[in-house]
C-alpha cells in the first residue's frame, strides 16, 4: 500500500470510527438516563469548535458530553472494543494517551465542499475533528505522539509554525491527503490537509470569518433545548452544492438538530430557519385528535392532525418540496414510496387525493396503514370528522365510485349500516350439463360508515369490523403512543407515529437501502420501538419539529 493510500485511510478510519463513537455514546447515554439516576446534563450549551469553522461550511456535527461518562455501563464491551479498533492501526492506547485530556465535546465538520477550488481535479472536502482538552500539555504529547508512530509507519511528517501555532503534518504530494494536526486555545485538531488547519486558525483570529459570528447560526443555536448532548448544524444551499444536488426551492436555508435525553427515549429536535418569511404554520392542537380513538392499536403507520385542505399551501409543504428533491437527489420524488401505499388507492380507485379528498377535510383527521402477515399491501383506515362540506365530499366520493365502474350499495353489519363501493363480477357453476348457471360475485374495494360524528373509510370489511369492535384498544390506549406523544411538546399540528416492529417489513420493501442500514445500526434497530414525528412552531421565519425515538427496556 502506498503511503498516500495508509494517509487517506488513517484519516477517513478515525473519521469513520468517531462517527460511530457519536452514535454508541447517545445510544449508551439513553440507557444511563433512564435506568439509573445518574445525572447527564451537559455542561455545553453549544459547541465550543464552531470559532474553528467557517460560516459557509457545509456541516457541522458535535458530541456535548465526554464519552468515558458511559463507561459505568459499558456492560457488552461494545464503547471499549469501539476505543480498541478506532485506534488499532495507530498504536496509540486510548486510556493511557487520550484518556487523561478529553475534554466534554468531539466536533466533526466538512469545512469546505472544495480545498483548492479547482474542479478540473475533482472535489476535495475540507475535514476537521475537533476534541475538547482539559490539559494542553497532554493533549501536545498525544499528538507529537501520534505523528511520531506515523513515521515509524513510514510517512514523511512535516512541522510547520502558523500564527504561533506549531503543526504536524504528513508531507503528502501535491492533489493528496495527508493527516494533519495541532492544538489550538483548548482544542485538540485533526485534518485532512493542513490547509484545513490553517483555515481553522485564521476562523479564530478573524471572528467574522467563523461560524459564530453567522447571523444564521446564531439564529439556529437560540433554538437549541438546554441540556442536550448532541447537535448539528447543516447549511442547506452548501449541503445541496457539496451534494452536487439542485434546490429549485430553496425555502430553508439553514437547519440545526439537537439531541436530548428523555426517561422512555431520545428526542431529536430540528429547526429549519428561512432568511425570509414563510406562509403561517398549520393549525395548532393542544391535545391528540379524538379521530385516533378509531384506529386500532396494531396500526403500524398513524397520521394524525386537523386540516388536509390548506396541506399544499403550508410550511409543511415548502419543508416537503426541498427535503424530497434532496434526499432524491433527482426530480424522482424516492420518499413517496414510504407512502406508496397510499398512493396505490389514487391509481386504483382512479381519486385524485389532493382534489377529491384533501379539499374537503377541514376538521379532524386520522390515516392509518395495518400490515397484516402473509399480505403484500397493507390494510387501510382513513377517519374524518364531520363537519360542513364532508356529507357533500362523502357523495362526491360515491360518484367516482361509480364512474369506474364499481357499484356502490349498502347493508347492515349487526346493527352498523356499511357503505361499499364494490366490483360485480359474474361466474358460471361447473356442474351445470344443459345450460350456463351464474352467480354474482361482489369484490369489496373499500368501506366506510358513520360512528359518532366522524365518518370511517377502510379497505375492507374485516377492518372496518375491527374499528367497531375496537373498545379500548385503540390506537390512543397503546402505552407505547401515549408514551411518544408525551414527549413531544404542546400545542403542536398533530403526529405521525411509526410502530417498527409492525412496519419493518412494509419500510423494507418500500426502501430495500433500510436493509443495509439496519446491518450497521444493529444495536439501534433492534431496541427500537417506536418513533413519532411533530412540529410546533408558531412563528413564520422557521419551522421547528421534533422525533421521538421510543427504545424497548
Amino acid at each position: 500500500m502506498s503511503n498516500v493510500n495508509r494517509q487517506r485511510s488513517l484519516f477517513g478510519f478515525i473519521v469513520a470510527g468517531a462517527i460511530a463513537l457519536l452514535v454508541i455514546v447517545i445510544f449508551g447515554f439513553y440507557w444511563i438516563f433512564a435506568k439509573s439516576p445518574v445525572n447527564v446534563i451537559t455542561s455545553n450549551s453549544q459547541p465550543g469548535a464552531a470559532i474553528f469553522v467557517s460560516k459557509l461550511a457545509p456541516a457541522m456535527v458535535s458530541l456535548l458530553v465526554n464519552p468515558d461518562r458511559l463507561q459505568t455501563l459499558d456492560g457488552k464491551g461494545e464503547l471499549s472494543q469501539l476505543k480498541t479498533s478506532l485506534l488499532a492501526k495507530s498504536g496509540i492506547d486510548y486510556k493511557q494517551d487520550i484518556q487523561p485530556w478529553l475534554g466534554n465535546e468531539i466536533t466533526l465538520a466538512v469545512t469546505t465542499e472544495d480545498m483548492d477550488r479547482d474542479l478540473e481535479n475533482g472535489k476535495q472536502p475540507g475535514y476537521l475533528m475537533a476534541l475538547a482538552t482539559n490539559n494542553s500539555k497532554a493533549s501536545q504529547e498525544f499528538v507529537e505522539l501520534l505523528f511520531s508512530k506515523r513515521v515509524l509507519a513510514g510517512t514523511n511528517l512535516a512541522v510547520e509554525q502558523y500564527e504561533g501555532v506549531k503543526l504536524l503534518y504528513e508531507d503528502s504530494q501535491p492533489q493528496q491527503e495527508g493527516l494533519a494536526g495541532a492544538v489550538v486555545n483548548n482544542f485538540v485538531l485533526f485534518a485532512n490537509d493542513r490547509k484545513v488547519l490553517r483555515d481553522a486558525i485564521n476562523n479564530v483570529q478573524a471572528p467574522d470569518l467563523n461560524l459564530t459570528s453567522s447571523p444564521r447560526y446564531q439564529k439556529a443555536t437560540e433554538k437549541l433545548p438546554k441540556g442536550s448532548v448532541a447537535a448539528a448544524f447543516l447549511n442547506l444551499p452548501t449541503v445541496a452544492q457539496w451534494q452536487g444536488l439542485e434546490l429549485p426551492q430553496a425555502t430553508y436555508d439553514s437547519e440545526i438538530i439537537a439531541l436530548s435525553l428523555n426517561p422512555k427515549g431520545l428526542l431529536a429536535e430540528t429547526s429549519f430557519l428561512s432568511s425570509s418569511a414563510t406562509v403561517p404554520p398549520s393549525q395548532l392542537l393542544t391535545k391528540p385528535v379524538k379521530a385516533l380513538q378509531y384506529i386500532p392499536a396494531s396500526a403500524g403507520l398513524a397520521i394524525s392532525a386537523s386540516d388536509l385542505s390548506n396541506l399544499n399551501d403550508s410550511n409543511l409543504a415548502q419543508l416537503w418540496a426541498q427535503v424530497k428533491t434532496a434526499i432524491s437527489g433527482s426530480k424522482t420524488d424516492v420518499i413517496s414510496r414510504l407512502v406508496q401505499p397510499l398512493a396505490d388507492i389514487e391509481k386504483s380507485k382512479g381519486i385524485n387525493l389532493k382534489e377529491d379528498i384533501f379539499s374537503w377535510v377541514k376538521g379532524e383527521y386520522a390515516i392509518a396503514l395495518l400490515p397484516r402477515e402473509g399480505q403484500i399491501n397493507p390494510d387501510w383506515i382513513f377517519v374524518v370528522e364531520k363537519i360542513e362540506g364532508v356529507p357533500e365530499g362523502i357523495s362526491r366520493l360515491d360518484a367516482i365510485a361509480t364512474a369506474n365502474g364499481l357499484s356502490s350499495s349498502s347493508f347492515n353489519l349487526g346493527e352498523q349500516k356499511i357503505f361499499a363501493w364494490t366490483d360485480l363480477i359474474a361466474t358460471t357453476k361447473s356442474d351445470t350439463k344443459d345450460r350456463p348457471s351464474y352467480n354474482i360475485a361482489a369484490k369489496v374495494q373499500a368501506v366506510h360508515t358513520t360512528l359518532d360524528n366522524y365518518e370511517i373509510f377502510a379497505s375492507n370489511l374485516e377492518t372496518i369490523d375491527e374499528v367497531l369492535t375496537i373498545k379500548k384498544n385503540s390506537l390512543v390506549d397503546n402505552p407505547s403512543f401515549q408514551n411518544s406523544i408525551a414527549a413531544i411538546p404542546q400545542p403542536n399540528q398533530g403526529y405521525v407515529y411509526l410502530d417498527w416492529k409492525t412496519s419493518q417489513p412494509l419500510l423494507e420493501r418500500q426502501l430495500p437501502i433500510l436493509k443495509l442500514i439496519e446491518i450497521f445500526g444493529k444495536p439501534f434497530f433492534s431496541n427500537l420501538r417506536s418513533l413519532t414525528i411533530s412540529t410546533y412552531n408558531s412563528d413564520t421565519e422557521s419551522l421547528k419539529g421534533g422525533v421521538f425515538l421510543q427504545f424497548y427496556e
